[in-house]
């Protein structure tokens, strides 16, 4: 495996971590609030977006990034 490609993989999981993470406590507070068991919950939610958005930051990423490549010259 290339270095470039290690780069990239090492981000996607970086950022899925950070952005999952950040999203689902503040979506969860906001509406559930900090019941009992929201840690639960939100390390469930967590764990679930972080595990469809990686292969969406993998699939979509590079077509996504191709695309505004093109638009931005």
């Amino acid at each position: 495996m290339n270095t470039e490609l290690k780069r990239k993989i090492a981000f996607a999981l970086s950022m899925g971590i950070v952005t999952t993470g950040i999203i689902s406590f503040v979506l969860l507070a906001l509406n559930l609030g900090f019941s009992d068991g929201f840690a639960g919950v939100w390390l469930r939610s967590w764990g679930t977006a972080y595990v469809i958005v990686i292969p969406a930051i993998l699939l979509i990423g590079p077509r996504l990034q191709a695309k505004v490549d093109r638009l931005i010259r």
